[in-house]
């Protein structure tokens, strides 16, 4: 899978490649589903894992801001891949913080980091996923270096940007049907410079009941 992405030029970074072949995607799909396929799956209560592409693009695009010892939040947490990809790269002195609306999921999630390359981490602490409202984000670790949401938001939840810490990244799809994946850098002075990277197709970052309706 990694191979795959280097060649199509999705990865060109020698740290993204590691840390995705250190956290292994089979551990986090659904049982019998073809983990290594570059495409989204569905893991239940109308949420997916994104496909492993758009996971190497947000890890390239939030690079710089996941060095050990840096705060890393990932809105939508989900399966938990992309919340133990960044507990690797930020190591025990940083912090990785997973927040998920769906209770099942978060339960899940844990279990599937306990069998990966990050459970180390999980078990001391440095790495954590939690049930709530992601668009409140979670202010016990705030600020942080790195936020990635992994649902589209119909606008920047200001609760985020707040907890972005200056000279910090956020990455995350805005716009209802089709979207953008929007690059968010909040300057040392505390303004923000926003920049669209891609088109992209998320589900939407909704409320619990909402998500659990089908939106």
């Amino acid at each position: 899978m990694v191979a795959h992405l280097q060649h199509y030029g999705v990865i060109s970074s020698k740290k993204v490649a590691e840390v995705m072949e250190t956290i292994d995607r089979a551990l986090f799909v659904p049982d019998g589903s073809p983990a290594y396929v570059d495409s989204p799956m569905a893991i239940g209560y109308n949420a997916t894992i994104s496909a492993p592409h758009m996971h190497a693009t947000c890890l390239q695009l939030l690079e710089e801001h996941l060095k050990p010892g840096m705060h890393a939040l990932d809105v939508g947490s989900g399966t938990g891949y992309l919340t133990a990809c960044f507990a690797v790269m930020v190591g025990p002195q940083g912090r990785a913080v997973g927040v998920e609306h769906i209770p099942e999921l978060v339960t899940s999630s844990i279990k599937n980091i306990e069998k990966s390359a990050a459970a180390p981490l999980l078990k001391e602490g440095s790495l954590s996923v939690h049930v709530g409202d992601g668009r409140q984000g979670w202010a016990e670790f705030a600020p942080y270096d790195a936020i990635h949401v992994g649902a589209a938001a119909a606008e920047i939840p200001p609760a985020l940007v707040e907890q972005l810490k200056p000279g910090g990244r956020m990455v995350i799809p805005v716009g209802n049907i089709f979207q953008d994946l929007k690059v968010i850098d909040k300057n040392e002075d505390g303004s923000i410079s926003v920049r669209s990277e891609t088109s992209v197709r998320y589900v939407p970052l909704t409320s619990r009941e909402a998500q659990l309706r089908g939106y």
